[in-house]
């Protein structure tokens, strides 16, 4: 317990002593960011098969280093075979939030590479879509988990690249055929994000 205290307060003395933006970063960002998702569990015996994501975001930097951000997000997973039968698509879709850290690998060189972590949540449903991607279950919205973690590359003084990944948690219940099923989604993103600073 007292690392974590240390720890805690070792973040909140970083954040703390940084600087506003407006000086040389704009503190809006836009990100778009897509890439393979890779499933950790199973339903019923059957994995939920890997995919394809991608989401778009906002964010507002009131530190140089933290950020809260915002946004909407989708992925697609395949199985071979599922709960909902063989031939079936599992899309994940819905909201996404939380909050953004970032710290360079050499302060005071704008051109430094940038760990970058984020924690936040979601707000997401589930559908399930057979092969002729007609919708066939779905669930209700409900609230998930994500973090992740990533190294960030400036491009110039607006853009930044940032190879990442990320560990995403869903559970809901799917209706499928009148049949509710507990899905437990969870799954490793793999991600490249291009980001823009607008006005820097």
């Amino acid at each position: 317990m007292k690392k974590i205290v240390l720890a805690a307060a070792s973040l909140y003395l970083l954040i703390a002593a940084s600087p506003l933006h407006g000086q040389s970063t704009a503190p809006f960002e836009l990100e778009l960011k897509a890439g393979p998702g890779f499933t950790t569990g199973e339903v019923e015996g059957e994995s939920l098969g890997n995919g394809l994501g991608a989401e778009a975001t906002a964010a507002y930097w009131f530190t140089r280093r933290l950020a809260v951000y915002g946004g909407w997000g989708w992925h697609r997973f395949a199985p071979e075979q599922s709960f909902a039968g063989a031939d079936t698509d599992i899309e994940e879709t819905g909201y996404v939030y939380g909050l953004r850290f970032e710290y360079p690998f050499i302060i005071g060189r704008a051109s430094s590479p940038r760990l970058r972590l984020h924690v936040g949540g979601t707000y997401e449903h589930l559908e399930i879509e057979d092969g002729d991607g007609n919708r066939i279950g779905d669930s209700d919205h409900g609230v998930g988990w994500e973090a992740g973690a990533g190294v960030a590359f400036p491009v110039n003084g607006s853009w930044t690249v940032t190879p990442g990944v990320r560990y995403r948690a869903l559970s809901r219940e799917v209706t499928v055929a009148d049949v509710v099923t507990d899905v437990d989604l969870e799954y490793v993103a793999t991600e490249i994000a291009v980001s823009w600073r607008l006005g820097s």
